[in-house]
């Protein structure tokens, strides 16, 4: 695809994988990444991936931030009574702070971590598990099913963000 905006294509739950394949997806997303930002100068991961669009740097940052929000918002839905209503965050706003600028191994590492004990807790869940549900205020009802499948997306539609803009500045 040419689109820069959204490379694999927009989020599309109809056709998605499977269970195990998004599992495998969470589970190699820190080594897809890492090996995707390797070897890049700081100048190259201060580029933005598309005209007016995160850096690299900035891209690396905010899976970070993101998937941190999403093992809390799954817990949350695992152990709350009734569906909890999750907070939304301006993800926009915190690619602007001063936590990314540092340098990309710090959330390089942090995502290593944080996706062993996700990978550890989706390996643990039964298919009831599964059907559990976080609301979110913009966008409703988010079965755990269904957001694993978008996280799943998440990961390979930012890595891609940076293999393909590797591959139109032939880096």
């Amino acid at each position: 695809m040419n689109d820069l905006s959204f490379p694999i294509g927009h989020f599309d739950l109809a056709n998605f994988a499977s269970r195990d394949e998004n599992l495998r997806t969470i589970r190699e997303l820190p080594a897809r990444l890492s090996a995707a930002v390797a070897g890049l100068s700081d100048e190259q991961l201060d580029t933005e991936y598309r005209p007016g669009g995160w850096t690299v740097r900035q891209t690396v940052h905010h899976l970070a931030d993101s998937h941190a929000n999403s093992i809390i918002r799954f817990k949350l839905a695992l152990t709350e009574d009734s569906p909890p209503t999750i907070k939304p965050y301006y993800e926009e706003r915190w690619a602007e702070l001063g936590d990314s600028k540092l340098p990309i191994d710090v959330s390089l590492r942090m995502l290593t971590a944080i996706h062993e004990r996700w990978t550890a807790l989706l390996e643990s869940m039964s298919d009831e598990d599964f059907t559990r549900e976080f609301i979110h205020p913009e966008t409703g009802n988010w079965p755990l099913e269904n957001a694993l499948a978008l996280y799943a997306w998440h990961s390979l539609h930012h890595t891609a963000h940076i293999t393909k803009l590797r591959e139109r500045m032939a880096w």
